[in-house]
């Protein structure tokens, strides 16, 4: 019979309740999901994008992976090991003057996700058009893992990421 990693609950956790809040509470809408397995080096990815329902300009998407090792030190019960997934967010928006928009954007992020790493913004813009806007991707990385440990902060995660698509959407 098939035993669920770490990997599997908690993306069957957020599966769960960002579904719930999409077709029950209707207070988002989820725009992506992948659900991926490298073969060349057996890690585990999934993704799931969600805007809010009033306003879809910013989308957040939730990023979950695991590695081979982590897998295996999991399955194989390897001693003196943490096996678990790396999280990490993005958030995708259009900027018109990033030199303002931005230091803007990390204000926002920096309070709500204390205390990760400064959120990293990522802009991108195609050449030659007349109107120049840029693509921002903003990522929030945790420095350490999470595992099944972590279950019951899922909601409060989550609530902070819509805090989060709130306050961006205003700016």
């Amino acid at each position: 019979m098939f035993d669920p990693t770490v990997f599997d609950n908690l993306k069957v956790a957020f599966e769960n309740q960002l579904y719930d809040l999409d077709n029950v509470d209707e207070e988002i809408t989820i725009v992506s999901r992948h659900d991926r397995m490298e073969m060349a080096d057996m890690s585990r990815e999934f993704r799931l994008g969600l805007t809010l329902r009033e306003n879809a300009e910013v989308t957040a998407e939730i990023c979950l992976e695991a590695s081979l090792r982590d897998l295996a030190d999991e399955i194989l019960e390897a001693p003196d090991t943490n096996p678990g997934c790396r999280l990490r967010l993005f958030f995708y928006m259009t900027v018109e003057s990033p030199d303002t928009e931005c230091p803007v954007i990390e204000s926002i992020l920096t309070k709500i996700w204390t205390p990760p790493t400064r959120p990293e913004q990522t802009l991108q813009y195609v050449y030659d058009k007349q109107q120049k806007h840029y693509q921002n991707t903003v990522e929030v990385r945790f420095d350490r893992k999470i595992n099944e440990d972590q279950m019951e902060d899922l909601p409060n995660l989550i609530d902070h990421i819509l805090d989060s698509l709130e306050a961006l959407t205003v700016e």
